[in-house]
């Protein structure tokens, strides 16, 4: 994948703890960053909600879709590397690491002024990923 074919970075949050962060101006971290190295990113929309059901479906409660670009990341210090996809904590990529498509890697936290927008994410009673309101489709 170009990284230039879609403009921007989304990553998935908790949505308590980006709050938490929001609210002190504090950087957030999520919480595989130290195994992982760097926070995981995704540049294409249509992959959040198979990503998200790959890695985050057993972690319960609200989550949160933060939107930025690398430039605006970049504004806050923070380098952003497109590379193949990873593991996120002990969670292999799987079927969500779809073959040559590259990913963006965040290589600190995300202070909030990187944020250019936050989106809500609708999940189902049973844990599943079904929308990320104002980017996917459904």
């Amino acid at each position: 994948m170009n990284p230039l074919n879609h403009p921007f970075v989304f990553h998935l949050v908790q949505a308590v703890q980006w709050q938490q962060a929001q609210s002190t101006g504090a950087v957030y971290f999520p919480p595989t960053y130290e195994q992982d190295g760097f926070t995981h990113g995704t540049s294409d929309p249509e992959k959040l909600l198979k990503v998200a059901n790959r890695f985050y479906a057993r972690v319960a409660g609200d989550w949160l879709c933060l939107k930025m670009t690398v430039q605006r990341l970049a504004e806050t210090g923070v380098q952003t590397v497109f590379e193949e996809a990873a593991p996120v904590g002990d969670i292999q990529p799987g079927d969500a690491g779809a073959g040559s498509e590259l990913f963006p890697h965040i290589l600190g936290g995300i202070h909030p002024d990187a944020v250019i927008e936050v989106h809500t994410v609708a999940r189902d009673a049973a844990g599943n990923y079904l929308s990320i309101t104002g980017v996917t489709a459904t």
